[in-house]
């Protein structure tokens, strides 16, 4: 299953420290206790070690057990870095590569502002760090692109510039900065970000259930492209055999949320969608001046637990989904009062094999929760079209309805920067952080290979037609 559903060895490293701390877990074995059986099944004695040596692959274990049991730093710190695995990127900044030929004319030399690149004994250019302010002229001027500016991954696609370097070279999250958007989990070939992870948790409330204080399990739509060779049904079959008294489809909250945001935008004429968490805090830290214009109405994970906790007040909602901002968003005022913990599909697929259930095995538990609109919420543009239906549906035959589809962080940005302009031809934003929508968020686990169709046929397969 490993070579078949991972992109990477770091998510197969990733999947294995869960899976171990899964199985003590349910043994009713103390993690730390067992780091000994955890480590020898991660990184066994004998094999290639992950780094220089396996006393260092250990000590990185301990620390992703640490982030399995759901150690959390501070109020936000959602990713955290794991410093011991973070050392092997050079400092970002430019440098000068080995395409230097030492010209005779040296254009590098002359443009740097703070006589920060030196000329060796040779002819070749080096660069002064302690005096370069990384203004890239040099690598503008070089006539053989020579000097590139070299940036960390996880730096490079953190959409609000959240990471920097400590002084020890390892990277450092900014936490009034950091969306939670997962970029630099997904992105770090060394595994050290990390999202702080709720198996541990999940596992013990499961454990601890009651009659009169029963555990639910809610699924975003995008469940629908992550296991190949299985069904749908099969993975809801699985999830319940977990010890769950009920499992849910997040696309039943997703029917109301385009409902209530068809409305809510009626009322105020313009508005940008709240069911993205990323999203929706990239406005309030980048753009807080159009914050107002986000959507009041809950996002279909929040709606979804609310319902099942109406129905059973006594109960625990375990979100499992494709977002790594899921687990920033239950700590919000938005969410917490609905779930109660929030997992990916990876942490799924670890509590899966952690008790040897083999998905393709299962019968079929099919689910008929909502309509094929709020399974359409899994993919970007699938908000525009849940509302479109909700207008029509509610009869609002007067309204117009300019949507704007922002797919991808980029666009984000481009969208809300006409927005703050006052220039954006629309009325209404809908926001994905991540390209291609959830289907292809940082919490997946065959990320950014998932084809559309797969979301298509389960769209295709609800029962429910209509919103309302």
């Amino acid at each position: 299953m490993e070579q078949r559903i991972f992109e990477n060895r770091v998510e197969v490293i990733k999947y294995r420290v869960l899976r171990e701390l899964a199985r003590q877990t349910w043994a009713g074995n103390d993690a730390f206790t067992a780091f000994n059986e955890i480590s020898n099944a991660v990184a066994k004695k004998g094999d290639p070690p992950m780094s220089c040596c396996i006393y260092k692959d250990r000590a990185i274990i301990a620390e992703r057990m640490r982030i399995g049991l759901g150690d959390y730093h501070g109020s936000k710190d959602t990713v955290q870095v794991v410093t011991i695995a973070c050392d092997e990127c050079p400092k970002s900044g430019h440098m000068i590569t080995d395409l230097c030929r030492g010209c005779v004319a040296h254009n590098c030399t002359e443009v740097c502002p703070r006589n920060a690149i030196g000329i060796d004994e040779r002819g070749y250019a080096h660069i002064d760090k302690e005096r370069c302010v990384e203004c890239g002229r040099c690598a503008t001027a070089c006539k053989y692109q020579a000097i590139v500016n070299m940036r960390r991954p996880c730096e490079r696609v953190c959409p609000t510039g959240a990471i920097d370097m400590d002084e020890e070279g390892s990277a450092r999250i900014d936490q009034d900065k950091c969306i939670v958007c997962g970029a630099c989990v997904y992105e770090c070939p060394f595994g050290a970000m990390n999202d702080i992870s709720g198996i541990v948790r999940v596992i013990n409330a499961i454990k601890n259930k009651s009659e009169d204080h029963k555990i639910f399990a809610a699924v975003a739509p995008a469940v629908a492209v992550q296991f190949p060779g299985t069904t749908v049904g099969q993975v809801f079959s699985a999830i319940k055999s977990l010890g769950f008294d009920g499992v849910y489809e997040v696309a039943m909250g997703a029917d109301e949320t385009a409902i209530t945001e068809a409305k809510e935008l009626r009322e105020k004429g313009f508005l940008t969608s709240s069911c993205c968490p990323a999203f929706v805090e990239y406005v309030n830290i980048e753009f807080p001046e159009l914050s107002k214009y986000v959507s009041s109405t809950l996002s279909p994970m929040a709606l979804t637990g609310k319902a099942i906790k109406e129905k059973y007040p006594d109960s625990e909602v375990f979100f499992i989904g494709p977002c790594i901002a899921k687990k920033w968003e239950i700590k919000t005022d938005r969410a917490e009062k609905y779930i109660d913990r929030a997992l990916t599909f990876m942490e799924l697929l670890a509590l899966l094999d952690s008790r040897d259930i083999d998905i393709s095995s299962m019968d079929e538990y099919e689910l008929q929760d909502a309509s094929r609109y709020g399974r359409g919420f899994a993919k970007s543009g699938g908000v525009t079209g849940a509302i479109t239906r909700a207008i029509r549906e509610l009869g609002f035959d007067d309204m117009e309805f300019e949507p704007v589809i922002a797919n991808g962080a980029q666009e984000c940005r481009a969208a809300l920067m006409r927005a703050k302009a006052g220039k954006l031809k629309g009325n209404f934003i809908e926001g994905m952080i991540c390209e291609g929508g959830c289907i292809k968020g940082n919490g997946t686990l065959v990320n950014k290979k998932n084809p559309d169709m797969y979301i298509d046929d389960y769209c295709n397969s609800a029962i429910k037609q209509n919103l309302l």
